[in-house]
C-alpha cells in the first residue's frame, strides 16, 4: 500500500514542475541564450502574468509569459515545463498567444 502511495505523491509533483524563468526562456528556445535571457528580466522587459518578473521567478504550466523586444512584444502560455527538451520539441513547451 505504501507503494501506491510513493507513486501518487511522486506523479502530483511531475505536475507541479517549476524552473527559473531564465532558463526556462532558454530551454524552450524563446531566447536563445540564458545571459541574455536574464539581461532582458533585469531590465524590466518580461512579465508573468501581468507582473514584472526577475530571472529567478519560477514559472510553471499556464502562465503566461509577456516579453518586450524592441516595438514588439511576444506573448506565450507555458504549456510543460521540462529540464531539457530536444531542438525539434521545444515550441512543445509554450504556446502564442
Amino acid at each position: 500500500m505504501s507503494g501506491i502511495l510513493f507513486l501518487h505523491v511522486e506523479n502530483a509533483m511531475a505536475d507541479m514542475e517549476t524552473m527559473r524563468l531564465d532558463k526556462f526562456l532558454k530551454v524552450s528556445r524563446i531566447i536563445k541564450r540564458r545571459t541574455v535571457a536574464n539581461e532582458a528580466c533585469d531590465a524590466g522587459r518580461v512579465k508573468i502574468n501581468d507582473r514584472p518578473a526577475k530571472a529567478s521567478v519560477q514559472v510553471k504550466a499556464g502562465d503566461v509569459i509577456e516579453i518586450a523586444f524592441g516595438n514588439k512584444t511576444v506573448k506565450a502560455r507555458v504549456k510543460t515545463v521540462k529540464a531539457s527538451v530536444h531542438k525539434e520539441d521545444a515550441t512543445e513547451m509554450f504556446e502564442y498567444l
